[in-house]
């Protein structure tokens, strides 16, 4: 048997420069200064996020930051989903001192989609926005409070068959629609494709003359790391016998990247830990693939390859 850990997965710049900013705040010598707080999981992992809590980090959810009534001289930690406006407000008025890791490429959505807002109210047809992405998802949060909730998020085909329906979506007036950066290029396209024939039929115009028109705007938000690594990843689990995907099993950006393994390779099992592992599902004979999410630490992955390698060793 064989066992290969995937170059390509493991942590995204995003997480990658918001876990260093934590540990580089947490190794300071001050001791007073050690604790820091962090709003929501730094990572999708526990594993990485009990090794953080050792070193000082504590997160917190948005209901502790509610109830919060003074944080003075105390620090903040904004993970890279990123959050809405007025999470700032709000932290700053009790006293927080913000560590802000948002992703840059969260923060240029975030912006596009103020700016898209803006555009959108400015003239006497008002528009709409749309986002592909998870409901709940703190990145959607984020991207959701730019316009003040004024904003249809939709998940899925059926999804965005139910806001035409109902009318939260209007065919007969512009659209602009981005997508949450961790999600499936190729299910992002499939949407994108269905709206423009629905509004497109909805106009009377063919399709090329709907397009000359610009009521819909496509944007290409999803990270093109992320969008690289669904390529490279199906290669990666096609060249395998069996898939071994590490992630924690809250990571939405887990969930896409473990079931597309899973459409091209049937041998594909979740785990979050090495204690999941289960000798039966490996052959002495097997090539095995080690991958992983975006929020994956590389040890991780090398501490599963380690653990399987000695199954049939």
């Amino acid at each position: 048997m064989t066992v290969d850990v995937d170059n390509n997965s493991g942590f995204c710049a995003g997480v990658i420069r918001a876990i260093d900013k934590a540990e580089e705040y947490l190794d300071k010598a001050d001791v007073s200064r050690k604790r820091l707080y962090s709003l929501g999981a730094i990572v999708h992992n526990e594993s990485e996020l009990n090794r953080l809590a050792s070193k000082g980090l504590v997160t917190i959810d948005r209901e502790d930051l509610s109830e919060t009534r003074a944080a003075e001289g105390e620090t903040l930690l904004i993970r890279a989903h990123g959050e809405p406006p007025e999470t700032y407000r709000q932290a700053e008025s009790i006293g927080f001192n913000i560590i802000d890791c948002t992703c840059p490429v969260v923060l240029k959505l975030q912006k596009d989609i103020r700016d898209a807002y803006v555009r959108l109210h400015e003239g006497p047809r008002k528009g709409q926005i749309a986002i592909f992405g998870k409901i709940g998802h703190p990145e959607v949060l984020g991207l959701l409070g730019q316009t003040d909730g004024d904003a249809v998020v939709i998940e899925n085909m059926k999804m965005l068959e139910d806001a035409v329906g109902d009318g939260r979506i209007g065919l007969t007036r512009p659209v602009e629609i981005f997508s949450q950066t961790t999600k499936s290029p190729a299910e992002y396209s499939s949407i994108c494709s269905r709206l423009e024939e629905m509004m497109a039929v909805a106009n009377e115009m063919p399709i090329p003359q709907f397009k000359g028109r610009r009521l819909l705007t496509v944007h290409n938000t999803i990270c093109q790391q992320v969008a690289t690594r669904h390529a490279k990843l199906s290669r990666f689990a096609l060249e395998h016998d069996i898939i071994i995907f590490v992630s924690g099993k809250a990571s939405s950006n887990g969930k896409v990247l473990c079931d597309l393994c899973k459409s091209l390779n049937i041998r594909t099992y979740h785990i979050s830990s090495v204690n999941e592992l289960k000798r039966e599902w490996f052959r002495s004979e097997d090539k095995v693939g080690v991958c992983g999410a975006t929020s994956t630490p590389k040890w991780l992955l090398e501490q599963v390859a380690a653990a399987i390698g000695k199954l049939h060793g």
